[in-house]
């Protein structure tokens, strides 16, 4: 989260804090349970007239409690609400929606608080509103009833989602404007998927949003630690920053296989000190100020596996800034060997490199194959287990997932810059010669 949203809603709290102190105990109890006034932007029902509300975002975001105070604040206005809760199972729908700490019962005000029949399955508001337990593991159970409203909760992880998903829809026949929430948080199964790409349609509106939107309400520390174990992973991409990372068919990399192949340190020392050769690989922009150029640095540790240490790319640079990125990535890795594509204007490419760094060890690499046939015999590496990451790489990962099988890129931007680098360096320290000069920093 940016230092000035996390200033931004420091004051907001200080600001309420205030308030809350000038007023009498029974004002405070009424502002408490506001939810207009407690809620983040990010939590609040969209304006217009919409009819799927889907809410994609990292864990301990808050989505639970928007849900519940959005079927808290239907039921208090509508006395004839009818509104089905649908949770992966029935006891999640129980536990979390209804019994939950973030649950129905548990922000509900005292004056106003439904009462819960398990047994029925039922929870009735003062009013006459009524909302019913599901379990999307029975569809089934969604075919007969009808209501004005629903909230769906996790349907990335429902069983027979979609089956359930149809069978909800159909139900949502009464009032003048049936609505739907959902909450989840992203995976790329088919009924996540559906949504999103009717959201490109314009038939539903989608929320997203991470777990540092919430930090405030997570015990000190959590943010930060998980960033530490998980920040740019696959998984922490998906649980804390709410994406959706969806795989490609026909992709020569998966999420899968990358994350099978992610290490925290290079075995026998820290960073390049364990490598017997470390490579940086180039593969420069076709113009100055036009694509990315591609920086990625890789060694080879003493158990005879490959190791990408860092994706030092830059984008919209000048031929002499993205040289001193590479001399400056060169020098912090103690490179052998810098290894650059000359197809886009061979001896300018060494010229420009060497006039960021006259020691560079600079190799010129010509592309007699196509991007996808030179990456095929490289993503075989990552198969047999030969290649790691130190870290994660997002962007660059993004782009090796992007690669097809045959031919053809469907990755982030125009051209793999990054994934290219990478397939460079890779060839030379695992399919190609061994280096002999390394360059040394000041």
């Amino acid at each position: 989260m940016e230092t000035s949203h996390i200033a931004w809603l420091d004051e907001q709290r200080d600001a309420q804090a205030k308030i809350l102190r000038r007023l009498k105990e029974a004002g405070r109890d009424r502002v408490e349970y506001e939810w207009d006034w407690l809620a983040r932007p990010g939590q609040k029902a969209p304006q217009g007239d919409w009819r799927i509300w889907l809410m994609m975002a990292g864990r301990g975001f808050g989505k639970t409690r928007a849900g519940a105070e959005w079927v808290r604040g239907i039921a208090e206005a509508d006395p004839k609400a009818r509104i089905a809760l649908v949770g992966a199972t029935l006891g999640e729908a129980r536990r979390v929606m209804v019994e939950g700490a973030s649950g129905i019962l548990a922000i509900a005000p005292w004056w106003c608080r439904p009462v819960f029949a398990p047994a029925l399955r039922k929870l009735t508001w003062p009013n006459g509103a009524v909302a019913t337990l599901f379990g999307a593991a029975e569809p089934e159970s969604l075919r007969g009833p009808q209501f004005s409203h629903g909230w769906a909760d996790e349907i990335a992880k429902w069983p027979f989602a979609e089956g359930a998903w149809d069978n909800l829809m159909m139900a949502m026949r009464l009032g003048r404007r049936p609505q739907v929430m959902a909450t989840t948080t992203p995976r790329p199964v088919a009924l996540v998927r559906r949504l999103v790409t009717d959201a490109a349609a314009g038939s539903v509106v989608v929320t997203r949003g991470r777990t540092a939107d919430n930090r405030a309400n997570l015990a000190d520390g959590f943010v930060e630690a998980m960033e530490r174990s998980y920040g740019g992973t696959r998984l922490g991409r998906q649980e804390l920053d709410g994406e959706l990372i969806e795989e490609v068919e026909g992709a020569l990399w998966s999420r899968d296989l990358i994350e099978r192949c992610r290490v925290a340190h290079v075995p026998g020392g820290q960073d390049g000190a364990a490598l017997r050769r470390v490579v940086v690989a180039v593969d420069p922009p076709a113009s100055a100020h036009g694509d990315a150029c591609g920086i990625v640095v890789a060694g080879v540790g003493g158990d005879g596996r490959a190791y990408v240490i860092a994706d030092a790319s830059v984008e919209g640079c000048s031929p002499e800034s993205w040289a001193r990125a590479v001399a400056a990535a060169a020098t912090v890795h103690g490179a052998d060997r810098v290894v650059a594509e000359a197809n886009n204007g061979g001896a300018m490419v060494e010229s420009v490199l060497r006039a960021a760094d006259e020691r560079l060890p600079v190799k010129l690499v010509h592309a007699s194959r196509g991007k996808v046939a030179r990456a095929e015999p490289v993503a075989a590496l990552y198969e047999a287990g030969r290649v790691a990451h130190r870290g994660a790489f997002p962007a660059l990962e993004d782009e090796m997932c992007g690669l097809l099988t045959g031919g053809g890129y469907v990755g982030p931007g125009r051209s793999p810059d990054r994934a290219d680098a990478l397939v460079w360096a890779l060839t030379e320290l695992m399919l190609g010669k061994r280096g002999e000069a390394r360059v040394r920093g000041f």
